[in-house]
């Protein structure tokens, strides 16, 4: 890799001079930033044509519905509403992590914006940054042309509408990307501190915490370094250019990022205890929404009520989507994708698939799964680029059509 495309991946200097390996950083990213924003406003444009037909208001839609209204509500009258439903399900607000309403809050407080209308501007602004962050990823482990791609690729997901939606999706997808990026540019303290925020956002914070972990244990562990082929890429200073091929030994900064990484998600979880006055407060929380972790069976028995009723065809559209995720997940080890990137994908596919619940959220569960996509964005950075653009653009149409029929009807619980 180039030393542009050395400097150009690392906002996160620790060369004395951040701000400048910023703008580096961001110049280089400038295409992808642009393309993907590109799909994001032709999902604005068509939700808004399909609004304008079905007498809709798209503003509704984005900002005040289903989890948006929840986390509305918090930014506005704090923890403690819960609603008892007649089957005797128990929804408490405790359930919603606090960073995106937190923000909506000091946002509304700050500016002439509702707290609706702040989550949307978080929504936005941190969509960009996810964006940045999966590309900086990409570009560092493949080429710049890869983490363009890898950039779009993530906006044109099926269910790429929830990233510009006053949901946590978009927050925590940026959070996380800099999060693990941080951990493979052994830049400690950051890894540790996006890994904290991650997990004020949503409950799957856990999985950017074992992004950091890995990368720590790989560095601590005898011989973790030399097998690790991304320890290789960034450079600890321009002005030593031997240095660029080994970072200094473990340091406190290593064990602070460690101890700093679970903190946001301890923290909220133990808060939640203390509030409720059990040890296990946030998950009685979660168990009245119907939500936890029972290793897929709940999901396997829904799957199968599908395949045994006629027409069979949602069922087995819902198994090839699993096989492919499964697929994907192979390809990325396979692809000997580095530890902290296969550990933090891993568990959000883990968390996201073996959790039960409402089933029609969990493809929004997955939209941090960007790991997932790197197979996809290197075996298109193979094909000449306009095929690929072909390819990116039809899926780009096909997500806006979609994004814009599935807010118009079941939509992100």
């Amino acid at each position: 890799m180039t030393d542009l495309a050395q400097a150009g991946t690392a906002p996160l200097s620790d060369d004395g001079r951040p701000g400048r390996a910023a703008r580096a950083a961001l110049r280089r990213a400038a295409p992808a930033l642009l393309a993907y924003a590109g799909t994001r406003l032709l999902g604005l444009v068509v939700l808004a044509v399909w609004g304008a037909f079905a007498d809709k208001s798209p503003h509704q839609l984005l900002s005040a519905r289903w989890d948006s209204l929840w986390y509305t509500r918090i930014a506005e009258e704090g923890y403690g509403y819960t609603i008892h439903l007649p089957d005797g399900a128990v929804h408490s607000n405790l359930a919603f992590f606090p960073l995106l309403p937190g923000l909506e809050r000091v946002i509304s407080a700050i500016a002439p914006l509702d707290a609706a209308d702040a989550g949307l501007l978080v929504s936005w602004v941190t969509s960009l940054f996810a964006a940045w962050g999966i590309f900086a990823i990409g570009d560092l482990l493949y080429g710049r042309r890869v983490g363009l791609i890898l950039a779009v690729l993530w906006g044109v997901l099926p269910v790429g509408i929830v990233q510009s939606m006053a949901y946590s999706e978009s927050l925590f997808t940026a959070l996380a990307a800099w999060g693990v990026y941080a951990a493979l540019t052994r830049r400690w303290l950051w890894a540790g501190l996006f890994a904290a925020l991650a997990g004020l956002t949503r409950p799957v914070g856990a999985a950017v915490v074992a992004a950091v972990w890995v990368a720590a244990a790989a560095e601590l562990l005898p011989g973790g370094r030399r097998h690790q082929a991304w320890r290789t890429v960034p450079p600890v200073s321009r002005h030593h250019p031997q240095q660029r091929r080994f970072a200094p030994p473990p340091s406190l900064r290593l064990l602070a990022g460690v101890v700093l990484a679970p903190l946001g998600w301890l923290g909220y979880v133990v808060w939640v205890a203390v509030r409720t006055g059990s040890v296990t407060g946030y998950f009685d929380v979660q168990n009245g929404w119907g939500n936890g972790f029972d290793g897929g069976l709940a999901f396997a028995g829904f799957i199968g009520g599908l395949l045994i009723e006629p027409p069979f065809v949602g069922g087995l559209g819902l198994l090839l989507g699993v096989g492919a995720l499964i697929w994907l997940a192979i390809r990325c080890v396979r692809q000997r994708q580095p530890w902290p990137l296969l550990a933090y994908g891993g568990a959000v596919l883990v968390l996201a698939l073996a959790a039960k619940g409402y089933f029609g959220s969990k493809p929004r569960l997955l939209i941090p799964a960007f790991p997932l996509l790197l197979p996809i964005a290197v075996a298109l950075a193979r094909l000449r680029p306009a095929r690929t653009a072909l390819v990116l653009g039809s899926a780009g149409l096909a997500s806006a059509v979609y994004g814009a029929f599935w807010l118009h009807g079941s939509g992100p619980p």
